[in-house]
């Protein structure tokens, strides 16, 4: 087909195929806006072009949480980690929310996981002395309530 014939209206023989939006970063600003629901159609928009994108899934599984919608987000961390079960933020996420549902015994698995092989990095030290501090108190129960996690700031 000539240049003419596609300037008119025509198609090329070649068609040109939609081009994808990227779901994944349009999900990232909706959260930095605090979008939170419209961040999760996003992420689930990606998962459907990508259904095994770990950071798709935990980015997911964080709005969820910060959306109250505890079940969907505990749901979001298992499908990471049963792609990869050496996902440590995975592991991390999860035991928060298993604490929340009042199930100390999944939550000291998934802190012992991310203890195992935390994540590298001047800022995971924080993480990881808050993961012990839970591990410590969910063992010890006497010692006082389980804190609920850092604060991100």
């Amino acid at each position: 087909m000539s240049w003419l014939s596609r300037l008119l209206g025509g198609t090329s023989e070649t068609k040109a195929r939609p081009q994808r939006l990227d779901y994944l970063n349009e999900a990232l600003l909706l959260e930095r806006q605090g979008d939170y629901d419209a961040a999760i159609t996003s992420y689930r928009l990606a998962l459907r072009d990508h259904p095994d994108d770990l950071r798709v899934l935990q980015n997911m599984a964080i709005a969820y949480s910060r959306t109250g919608r505890l079940e969907e987000a505990i749901r979001a961390y298992r499908r990471a980690l049963e792609i990869d079960p050496s996902q440590s933020g995975a592991h991390y996420g999860l035991a928060f929310l298993l604490i929340k549902r009042g199930d100390a015994s999944g939550a000291e698995q998934h802190l012992e996981a991310f203890l195992a092989s935390p994540p590298d990095g001047t800022e995971s030290e924080r993480w990881i002395r808050h993961a012990e501090a839970t591990l410590d108190q969910l063992r010890n129960p006497t010692a006082g309530e389980t804190p609920a996690g850092p604060s991100e700031g």
